[in-house]
């Protein structure tokens, strides 16, 4: 620090200038060293009085705080403590500037490093080096992100699985805080939801950017994220968008409309499900390509013999819920395909179109249905219907946005937009759907 004639005023808080941690930790010290001043040929030794608590083994005790103290005489100027990974404290100075406390946890199991700026009365600057070892977590809380490293839609979102449950909100805000997310070329603003105790959603509030890269990483790692429940090492995510793929269903004409990057390249024929079977309106991703199912109404209680009974086999099979919507084919129907409904739910087209659409969608592809009877998708239960919520719900299933920080059970919205934001898709008007609605079709894979 550059000494001036007159000392500058204390100052009462001393913050770092990069990310902190967050979770209600403290430390200690047990070994130090000395460093060199930037700003003077020979600076002298601050000769802090560092207090601390340990553990037998001699390292820090992650339940008290860190704590730096100076001789009569002299006062702190700057406190700086960093892990190795470069994550930095902060911390707040005493009126008198004699004592400083940190203010923000330390992580379990990591090696600190602390650099302490003093001055004495006669305005020489001082410097004090320590490093210390916190002990290690008896807990490890571990995050799986999803999907599998690949190439998928603009729709997918990525997901993060929990090895313990996190229940109240403060925890939660801990665990989102460290899930980081990025896009090159960079997507819009993101967000993650708490979709129950154990699983999040992260998804930006308009489609990803084609053709982009997409990281995911937790920095929980040391992080007390509940009593004995610390964060552990988990390995990172690396995925990647192809072509904006987009497909909508217009039940009301029964037409699909097919764009690839934003340009229509194909209109097809369909049908969609007669009544009492319509099929869901809303947003949906592609979940999985099947080229064959062997399709039959007794998985979902229709009595074998009944007029609505069916045991077909299936090609050029694309999934978009669990509970067994598909594009597929449908040589029977041909006859009424772009005129009339005629399905049990999915939406039906000629084999050659069948196949088509099955050669030229990925995962994660977006596919939507407008103007149906139907009820609306719903965001969490049988796939991702995640782009059914508006971008004002999404946040409020975060636990830092000033949301709830989480609950799945959320009305969907009319969605919006590339995604949820612009005005480039066709609007539906959504209907509430109640959790645990039975599922229409559930196919047997032969």
């Amino acid at each position: 620090m550059n000494h001036l004639p007159e000392r500058p005023r204390p100052r009462r808080l001393i913050t770092v200038r990069r990310a902190i941690l967050a979770a209600p930790l403290a430390i200690g010290l047990t070994a130090c060293g000395g460093g060199g001043n930037p700003l003077a040929a020979s600076p002298h030794d601050a000769a802090a009085k560092v207090t601390f608590g340990t553990s037998g083994r001699g390292k820090a005790n992650p339940a008290k705080p860190l704590k730096v103290s100076v001789q009569t005489g002299s006062q702190i100027t700057d406190v700086t403590a960093t892990d190795s990974t470069g994550r930095y404290v902060s911390g707040q100075l005493s009126a008198d500037s004699k004592h400083w406390h940190s203010t923000t946890p330390l992580a379990a199991g990591a090696h600190y490093t602390v650099r302490v700026s003093t001055e004495d009365s006669g305005g020489h600057p001082g410097r004090k080096t320590l490093t210390f070892d916190t002990t290690g977590a008896a807990a490890g809380f571990h995050v799986t992100f999803g999907p599998n490293a690949g190439t998928y839609g603009v729709g997918e979102p990525i997901t993060a699985t929990l090895s313990a449950p996190v229940k109240d909100r403060q925890s939660r805000a801990v665990v989102e805080s460290h899930l980081q997310v990025s896009s090159n070329p960079q997507a819009a603003k993101g967000s993650w939801y708490w979709v129950d105790d154990r699983t999040l959603h992260y998804r930006p509030s308009a489609y990803w950017p084609a053709h982009a890269t997409i990281s995911a990483r937790s920095t929980l790692s040391g992080v007390q994220i509940a009593k004995k429940l610390y964060g552990g090492a988990d390995k990172p995510l690396t995925v990647h968008t192809g072509d904006r793929i987009e497909a909508l269903t217009d039940a009301s004409t029964d037409e699909m409309t097919f764009k690839d990057d934003g340009k229509v390249v194909r209109t097809l024929p369909v049908t969609t499900g007669k009544p009492g079977f319509d099929t869901r309106n809303g947003i949906k991703v592609v979940l999985d390509k099947e080229s064959f199912v062997q399709m039959k109404s007794s998985t979902v209680g229709i009595a074998a013999g009944s007029s609505d009974s069916y045991d077909l086999p299936v090609y050029w099979a694309t999934r978009v819920t669990w509970s067994g919507e598909y594009v597929h084919a449908a040589p029977w129907s041909v006859g009424s395909q772009g005129s009339a409904n005629v399905s049990h739910g999915c939406t039906g087209m000629s084999t050659e179109d069948a196949e088509w659409f099955f050669d030229h969608v990925r995962v994660g592809d977006v596919v939507r249905v407008v103007n149906s009877q139907g009820p609306m998708m719903t965001p969490f239960d049988n796939g991702f219907g995640d782009w059914n919520l508006s971008w004002a719900q999404w946040q409020k299933g975060s636990a830092l946005n000033g949301g709830s920080g989480g609950g799945a059970g959320s009305t969907p919205s009319t969605p919006s937009g590339s995604g949820a934001g612009s005005t480039d898709q066709d609007q539906t008007t959504p209907v509430d759907v109640p959790a645990g609605t039975p599922a229409r079709l559930t196919p047997q894979t032969a």
